[in-house]
């Protein structure tokens, strides 16, 4: 393959992953606070399957299409955007796909269990940023104070379980496709 048609490909590959999560976020089902959508499926498929750079440009692209203006953000878009409690789940989204990425692309082998743990670490980077997130723009920004356990409730044990099933979902998606891309790559 040409470096232009690997180029091509690496471009039309990320932009296919961006649009992908801006349409995931509005496939969701209502929960309180944060809503579950189909986004952290998408980023964690970007990191799998294009790897930890371009999986994170397709995210890092994503994130300032809705900065932009572009209402592509679960409510919407903007710069004010930042502004909600729920944007470190986005920037999340971005330092899970990249490890996500970075730990499947160090298994020489790809099974079902390096692809587990690759996703689970990177869903734990998702809600480690998201909930410090949260918790400093409610308490230090916002001015809607959140205790500690409010917020391990609303923003972890009631929306990691359906978080979980996309990994797994993830993995079994990645375990079929991984193959065929790499046999693209060759060619």
């Amino acid at each position: 393959m040409t470096t232009t048609n690997r180029k091509t490909r690496d471009l039309i590959q990320c932009s296919l992953f961006t649009a992908l999560i801006a349409v995931g976020a509005f496939l969701r089902i209502p929960i309180p606070v944060l809503p579950f959508t189909l986004q952290f499926l998408f980023t964690t498929l970007a990191g799998l399957l294009l790897g930890p750079r371009q999986g994170t440009i397709s995210v890092a692209a994503y994130l300032l299409l809705g900065l932009a203006g572009l209402p592509i953000f679960t409510e919407g878009g903007g710069f004010w955007y930042v502004l909600k409690p729920s944007f470190g789940y986005l920037i999340g989204f971005c330092v899970g796909t990249y490890l996500t990425g970075r730990l499947a692309e160090g298994f020489r082998e790809k099974t079902m269990g390096h692809y587990l743990m690759a996703n689970f670490a990177g869903l734990a980077a998702v809600y480690v940023i998201g909930m410090v997130y949260y918790f400093i723009i409610c308490n230090f920004v916002i001015n809607a104070p959140i205790g500690l356990w409010p917020l391990v409730l609303y923003c972890f044990l009631l929306a990691v379980p359906g978080d979980i099933l996309l990994s797994i979902l993830a993995a079994m998606v990645a375990k079929r496709v991984q193959p065929v891309l790499a046999r693209q790559h060759v060619h």
